[in-house]
């Protein structure tokens, strides 16, 4: 994994670790030593259904212990996947598994932030503020929420930025996305994601490969339940599935989608169908023809983290955590306030210089999040240029940090508490935007991301042959809510009430 050539520089990936390491120790001590009935709830939700399998026991008809009682909810490849899970004692469950939901975040990282990483100067900057950049997203609340439940989403982001962004991939490219959506079904969005843009005017050929792989990966791993538990398949499909109710109160604060928004206005329940079909179509519409524009330019960081966001916004019930997204969206941003661009085969790239170490990047990666790693300015007769590269990695900077901040505090929670005051016209109307703020965010990401980037910005040339990224390393280079009285802001960390988590 190299981000820049040169030896001399494997000294700043243990400090890298030891950054992550540091960040993650609050969060860590805290969410695990927290009172036993309230801990890593969904890790637990998990267990059960791995557990009911080695009992003979109908997985969707088991719950977790009181004062929790979360029922399964997820397909039944992912309670075959549970089985080891249920092998290991308790204790040592929790710490694999927050191991493990680090150790995606670092992965998720590297694959979004790796381009603008690799431009750095000198080459023990990448490394630095490649920790720096994994304990910040560390701290935001979908991210935090990952340690706190026990939750997958950060493994299944990490499964589909991989697959869909690696540049030599050494599995089927489409098999982690199938993977994905068998264990989770929102990551089938990433099936329209391949379907629009390997298919149609100026498909890319590789895109509808993927497609493929990941269509029959997704079935594969579906119909195999069938052959092993066919109950418990049957009962998800065709039972489970169908019953809302299952994963708790979808007018829940925790609940950011469209329609999340949507039920917490109270309108008669046709009426919040309908326009919850009409708003999702268009966001949809709007998202996947975006995604599929940043695609056939060579951005794909854009791509997915407009894919991702639609997980999140047409979904039924999209739980804050379920923005684990925003890591891949805050590489987006950065790349294209950089103008990078991954290269794609069959579509032309603008035309444009190297942008190695450039000032720009220097300020948006050192200046947003880890305090600079500015390198030699551009050659002679282009200090026009030189400004207007600062002036946008600086303006790029601030819109990365101001999202940063944005989903770090717990705005949603404050317009809960603004509701209760029950102050006239400001309660009803100011708390009840207040507490949409992360899906009102999340539609705002969507805009943001489908504009079009600034004319003349160019992107990176096509990496060489001794540039390779962590795919293709070396062995040697490795490196409360008022309908939910049970329902309390997410500071307490206490009571979690009867909140069943997808």
């Amino acid at each position: 994994m190299r981000t820049g050539g040169g030896r001399g520089r494997w000294w700043a990936w243990p400090i890298a670790l030891l950054i992550i390491v540091v960040a993650a120790v609050p969060l860590v001590r805290y969410w695990l030593t927290n009172p036993a009935d309230q801990r890593l709830v969904d890790l637990d939700v998990y267990r059960t259904g791995g557990e009911s399998l080695l009992r003979g026991l109908p997985v969707y008809d088991a719950v977790t212990p009181a004062p929790q009682l979360l029922p399964f909810t997820y397909p039944p490849i992912a309670a075959l996947l549970a089985v080891p899970l249920a092998v290991m004692s308790w204790p040592a469950a929790q710490w694999v598994w927050t191991a493990g939901v680090l150790a995606c975040l670092g992965v998720t990282a590297w694959f979004g932030f790796r381009e603008p990483l690799t431009r750095l100067r000198p080459a023990w900057a990448g490394p630095v503020v490649f920790g720096v950049m994994t304990a910040a997203c560390l701290y935001l609340m979908p991210l935090r929420d990952q340690i706190r439940f026990g939750q997958v989403d950060i493994l299944l982001v990490m499964l589909c930025l991989a697959d869909c962004v690696a540049r030599r991939p050494w599995w089927p490219r489409g098999m982690l996305i199938g993977l994905a959506t068998a264990i989770k079904l929102t990551p089938g969005v990433f099936l329209v994601y391949l379907l629009v843009t390997g298919f149609g005017r100026d498909a890319v050929p590789e895109q509808r490969r993927a497609f493929f792989m990941a269509v029959f990966t997704a079935t594969l791993l579906t119909v195999l339940p069938f052959l092993v538990i066919p109950h418990d398949a049957a009962s998800f499909w065709f039972s489970a599935l169908l019953d809302g109710d299952r994963v708790g109160a979808n007018n829940a604060t925790t609940n950011q989608s469209i329609r999340g928004m949507l039920l917490r206005l109270y309108l008669p329940g046709w009426l919040t169908s309908l326009i919850w079909l009409a708003l999702g179509a268009v966001v949809a519409w709007y998202g996947f023809r975006r995604a599929r524009e940043a695609l056939l330019r060579g951005d794909r960081m854009t791509a997915v983290a407009l894919t991702g966001l639609m997980a999140v916004l047409v979904s039924p019930v999209a739980w804050i955590h379920h923005l684990a997204w925003l890591v891949v969206v805050l590489a987006a941003l950065a790349g294209r306030a950089l103008g990078d661009r991954t290269p794609l085969a069959g579509t032309p790239l603008a035309e444009g210089p190297p942008a190695r170490g450039s000032l720009a990047g220097g300020a948006l990666i050192g200046g947003t999040l880890a305090g600079g790693a500015l390198t030699g300015g551009p050659a002679d007769g282009r200090d026009a240029g030189a400004r207007a590269s600062v002036s946008s990695g600086l303006t790029g900077a601030a819109v990365v940090a101001g999202v940063w901040l944005y989903y770090v505090l717990p705005i949603p929670w404050w317009g809960v508490s603004l509701r209760a005051a029950d102050i006239p016209v400001l309660s009803p109307v100011a708390g009840r935007v207040v507490q949409d703020a992360f899906g009102l965010g999340a539609v705002a990401l969507v805009w943001l991301l489908g504009r079009r980037p600034a004319a003349g910005v160019s992107g990176p040339a096509e990496p060489s042959p001794d540039e390779t990224s962590p795919d293709e390393t070396s062995p040697d280079e490795t490196s409360p809510d008022e309908t939910s009285p049970d329902e309390t802001s997410p500071g307490d960390g206490r009571r979690l009430g009867s909140r069943a988590i997808p």
